[in-house]
């Protein structure tokens, strides 16, 4: 197997995973979207240094750590990460899966529109109609509801501005990840241990396969990262761009197909906008010239999905 074709590989299956894990956080229908957060950021530090460690990148965790401004930034942006996990997360527990899809769809388009606003960075004619097109969708879903879809646009801006400061940090990806859930567990682990003392919680409560689902959460964050990365680094940027729409195509037909959540005419109108957007967006990425040196362009996604 080429290197293209096994990137190729590792890239659909981290899309893909994102694009299911939603039926993974389904089954914890008993436990509160914020201790779901804190089990993962606890079990995911563990997992993340396992990887560090295997990569060879436990210098990297430290160096970030000794660099104050890197961690500052870090700081930044694992509160960030944790806004977006926690949406997504208590979407999810709400029925709103939908909602969520429609975030990570219209996310690639809300990092464009950032870039230029915070970078400079010069918006080309496809690039503005793709992100009219998927204005005009939003618009229609808050016409139909009546409200703003707040879920979609908390988790697009919530991860754009992420990716942004993340770009700035010049961390590398899995180095970055590790240092973002260390900030995230001594908070969790107080919360964890709050629960714990008022005889709350999910550890201690449940049978051995319940303990199991929260220690596997650090998993579940892991493992899509360690398969993207390794995309990352034998493919090029155009083909990461068009893979990353495979995680909200998944969540969006689970929340049609096996959660029966309501799809009305004016919410696929909307949709079929922002879709349009995408395909456009998609386009003008394709059509772009390649970088000029064989290494692949920064990822796409620089931490872990959903």
């Amino acid at each position: 197997m080429t290197e293209h074709r096994r990137g190729l590989a590792y890239g659909v299956a981290a899309y893909v995973l994102w694009g299911i894990v939603p039926a993974y956080w389904k089954l914890f229908a008993d436990v509160s979207p914020v201790e779901i957060l804190a089990h993962r950021a606890v079990w995911g530090l563990g997992a993340f240094l396992v990887l560090a460690a295997i990569s060879g990148e436990l210098g990297a965790v430290k160096a970030a750590l000794r660099d104050r401004r890197v961690l500052g930034t870090m700081v930044i942006t694992a509160a960030l990460l944790s806004v977006n996990w926690g949406v997504f997360i208590a979407a999810i527990s709400a029925g709103h899966l939908l909602d969520a899809s429609l975030g990570y769809f219209i996310n690639p388009l809300v990092s464009v529109a950032l870039g230029m606003v915070f970078l400079g960075e010069r918006l080309r004619r496809l690039q503005a109609a793709a992100i009219a097109l998927a204005a005009i969708g939003v618009a229609l879903i808050t016409w139909s509801a009546g409200r703003p879809p707040w879920i979609a646009l908390i988790l697009a801006f919530s991860f754009g501005s992420y990716g942004l400061v993340r770009k700035l940090a010049k961390v590398p990806s899995l180095a970055g990840s590790t240092v973002e859930t260390l900030v995230m567990a001594p908070i969790a682990v107080i919360y964890l241990a709050v629960l714990a003392a008022r005889g709350d919680g999910g550890l201690g409560h449940g049978d051995l396969n319940h303990h199991l689902l929260l220690i596997s959460t650090g998993v579940i964050s892991a493992v899509p990262l360690l398969l993207f990365t390794s995309a990352a680094r034998r493919l090029p940027l155009a083909t990461i761009g068009f893979l990353q729409y495979l995680a909200p195509t998944g969540q969006f037909l689970l929340a049609v197909l096996a959660y029966d959540e309501p799809f009305e005419t004016a919410r696929l109108a909307a949709f079929a906008f922002i879709w349009a957007g995408l395909a456009i967006f998609t386009i003008d990425l394709l059509r772009r010239p390649p970088p000029a040196r064989s290494t692949p362009a920064a990822p796409a996604r620089p931490a872990p999905g959903p």
